[in-house]
């Protein structure tokens, strides 16, 4: 969901004009074009900012739902919202018929129609390795390219603090970090107290490894193999599965992803706080 636009400044033209040009009730004075409230639109509310797709009418006012599932109503008076960065006024739609269905992406998110992927952020999303961003992009990629949000794979966390400080992260460049096996006393949880910029957040899960998030049911077993201390767990995994190789594991688990109800609850709501985070606007 993507609302603003380039800012507009007011230049100081020396008295060219006689009178304040911006005085007055400028809304009403201007022309803008208006547009048919259709559902899924995505439009900012030109007064309190708060941008929104149209889910219907209510009392002669538009109610719109951001992408928290947050729904305000506002009156469809003149000029008073953006689309696109420019203000446009809103009408009800003339005909009557029923909308259609409003679909969902796999992350569970309203599905926003028409609307391009954002040119990339400041901020970031890091992930563990190339299994964890693929994962993620399967289950909430619709929902970064709309937010402008760009995941980025790590070769594991051992030098996390250093890539910190490198990253250089401050206002209007979050970074948000998600970590496997994320548990009190773990070597992970030691490395990640070591990261204290206000700047980052850092959340995770309690699985050793991304794959053990995705439910066994969705694979069709009945539990992930418990695979003894000091053996490579993925490929214990796959010894116990009868699986030769852990990329034809992996092949196999990300093609029974097809949405969050595959995956397990604790990394739903990390990734969820960690993209509300990074696209914080404060």
């Amino acid at each position: 969901m993507s609302c603003g636009g380039p800012a507009i400044s007011v230049i100081d033209m020396g008295g060219r004009y006689e009178s304040d040009v911006l005085a007055g009730d400028w809304r009403r004075r201007r022309t803008v074009p208006e547009v048919d409230a259709e559902p899924d639109l995505v439009v900012e509310d030109a007064d309190s900012g708060f941008c929104g797709a149209v889910v219907g009418f209510e009392s002669g006012a538009v109610v719109l739902e951001d992408r928290h599932g947050r729904r305000r109503n506002f009156p469809l008076l003149p000029a008073a919202f953006l689309l696109d960065g420019r203000p446009v006024t809103l009408r009800r739609p003339t005909r009557t018929s029923a909308p259609a269905p409003r679909r969902r992406t796999a992350s569970g998110s309203i599905a926003v129609e028409g609307v391009r992927a954002q040119v990339a952020k400041a901020s970031r999303i890091w992930v563990e390795g190339v299994h964890d961003a693929a994962l993620v992009e399967r289950i909430w990629g619709d929902d970064l390219r709309i937010e402008g949000v760009v995941v980025e794979p790590l070769d594991g966390i051992d030098a996390l603090s250093d890539e910190v400080r490198a990253f250089a992260p401050g206002p209007g460049r979050r970074l948000g970090v998600l970590v496997d096996h994320l548990v009190p006393g773990s070597k992970e949880s030691r490395i990640v107290a070591t990261v204290t910029s206000p700047h980052v957040l850092v959340t995770g899960h309690p699985y050793v490894d991304v794959w053990q998030a995705v439910k066994p049911a969705a694979l069709g077993i009945a539990a992930w193999p418990v695979v003894p201390p000091g053996r490579p767990w993925k490929e214990g995994v796959c010894a116990a599965l009868g699986v030769a190789e852990p990329a034809d594991m992996w092949r196999h688990i990300l093609s029974r992803v097809d949405s969050f109800a595959d995956v397990e609850t604790p990394l739903i709501n990390a990734m969820e706080r960690l993209i509300d985070f990074v696209t914080d606007p404060t």
